[in-house]
């Protein structure tokens, strides 16, 4: 059943960034500017969908799962902080505290790994 388990986590979490890195793949000029707004360069956008994109995949796949969801942590504590930390906004703090939580998913998923039902697990990868 844990093996289930974390094949469905692994699932769910994958989504919202295969989601959100596909529709900023598809009109990227926002995210840049968005970036540029927090005072980074407009490449970064594109650091950022690849961390999504491929972050997502690695998820699905159950391939270096370990390392994934580390960087995916971070990136969400990273937005977390720099993107809605506004404790006067309660609508930006769930956004906050929704980062935080998945970012605690995350953290689990590094320890654990994908499971049994992963093809790093087919693959023997070490890392997965």
């Amino acid at each position: 059943m844990q093996n289930v388990v974390l094949l469905l986590a692994r699932l769910l979490m994958a989504y919202i960034f295969l989601f959100a890195g596909y529709n900023k793949a598809m009109n990227v000029e926002p995210t840049q500017q968005f970036m540029q707004h927090l005072g980074l360069p407009g490449f970064v956008a594109y650091l950022v969908i690849l961390l999504e994109i491929g972050g997502g995949i690695a998820l699905v796949l159950g391939a270096y799962t370990r390392i994934a969801a580390l960087l995916l942590a971070g990136f969400c504590l990273l937005t977390g902080f720099l993107v809605h930390f506004h404790p006067d906004d309660p609508g930006q703090m769930l956004h906050f505290m929704k980062n935080a939580s998945m970012a605690g998913g995350f953290l689990v998923l590094s320890v654990q790994g994908a499971g049994r039902v992963s093809l790093g697990h087919v693959l023997k990868l070490k890392m997965s």
